[in-house]
């Protein structure tokens, strides 16, 4: 029977499974992950992760579990290079000695349902002390593109650092601040590559969508004047807003509900002061989206490495 944990009691570092109903659960099927705590011997499987990193696309995050391999010294035989989720066609998995790379699809409700379920699935493998990650890309208030940005904390569009969820005909709402160590940690870190980019503290607006929610002027439909759209985003920046994207708002909420210590990392495409439309080619992109690999790997890294040579 799958036990279920209320909240009221400390776990020494285990993930915070809110719902008690789950206790009387003979199976806890993770539908969208292809796997169950019964069908799955999963604290074999992931009872030694300790950082969990989660992006949109499926080749992003399958590209970072390469990369990580590779810094890690690990291994790229054919088994650690399959798709954990193979059973199923909405994400991808790839575990690399500790870590988790999952890709978590476009926008709130896609993320939503992946980190239901993978927060379940940590809590059933009695994975302990994770340190969780976004990597994403987004677009950048007054920042140059290539800009990485550490997330303060996930604002909604009045840039309350909340994040509201209707449930059963009544809007709910959640904290979506940040770890403020965690992300003075990995600011810290980010020291190391000053010289290839420049890494920034700031807010992150989090939208329900691409177009309109963010203010573009680029869409099929848009009723407002560039103007308009200029105040708006120069209001976000006094507001400590610097980039804007579409999952970290209950990225942040369900991490803070469950325990669980989270970054927001992404690196800006583009300045929206500036424009609306990504036009770089694809190699500057693609350098784009690997400056916040290489800043998490090298955390990840240094916390491997002060693990197994902690000081006298």
């Amino acid at each position: 029977m799958a036990m279920a944990h209320d909240g009221t009691d400390e776990d020494n570092g285990k993930v915070k499974i809110l719902n008690p109903h789950l206790a009387y659960l003979q199976e806890d099927v993770l539908y969208h992950l292809g796997m169950s705590n019964t069908t799955h011997d999963l604290p074999a499987m992931f009872g030694d992760i300790k950082f969990v990193c989660v992006g949109g696309s499926m080749w992003r995050m399958k590209a970072f579990a390469d990369f990580l391999r590779g810094e890690l010294g690990l291994p790229r035989d054919e088994e650690s290079q399959r798709n954990l989720c193979e059973g199923t066609d909405r994400y991808a998995m790839y575990k690399v000695g500790p870590v988790l790379s999952i890709s978590h699809g476009m926008g709130v409700p896609s993320i939503s349902i992946l980190l239901h379920e993978l927060f379940k699935l940590l809590y059933h493998a009695d994975s302990r002390n994770v340190l969780i990650f976004r990597i994403g890309t987004s677009g950048g208030i007054g920042l140059e593109a290539g800009t990485v940005v550490v997330s303060h904390a996930a604002v909604n569009h009045k840039f309350d650092a909340i994040f509201e969820q209707p449930i059963l005909g009544h809007l709910v709402s959640r904290p979506t601040q940040l770890d403020q160590t965690f992300a003075q940690e990995l600011l810290e870190c980010s020291k190391g590559f000053a010289e290839d980019f420049p890494t920034i503290l700031g807010d992150t607006l989090c939208t329900n969508d691409f177009y309109e929610g963010q203010g573009r002027l680029d869409g099929a439909v848009c009723k407002y004047t560039t103007a308009e759209k200029l105040n708006y985003l120069k209001h976000a920046y006094a507001a400590g807003v610097r980039n804007i994207e579409m999952e970290s708002s209950v990225f942040a909420a369900m991490s803070n509900e469950c325990g669980l210590r989270a970054a927001v990392v992404c690196i800006t495409l583009l300045n929206r002061l500036e424009g609306d439309q990504i036009n770089s080619s694809h190699a500057v992109l693609s350098d784009y989206q690997l400056r916040p690999q290489r800043l998490i790997a090298y955390y990840i890294k240094s916390k491997l490495n002060k693990a197994k040579f902690p000081k006298a």
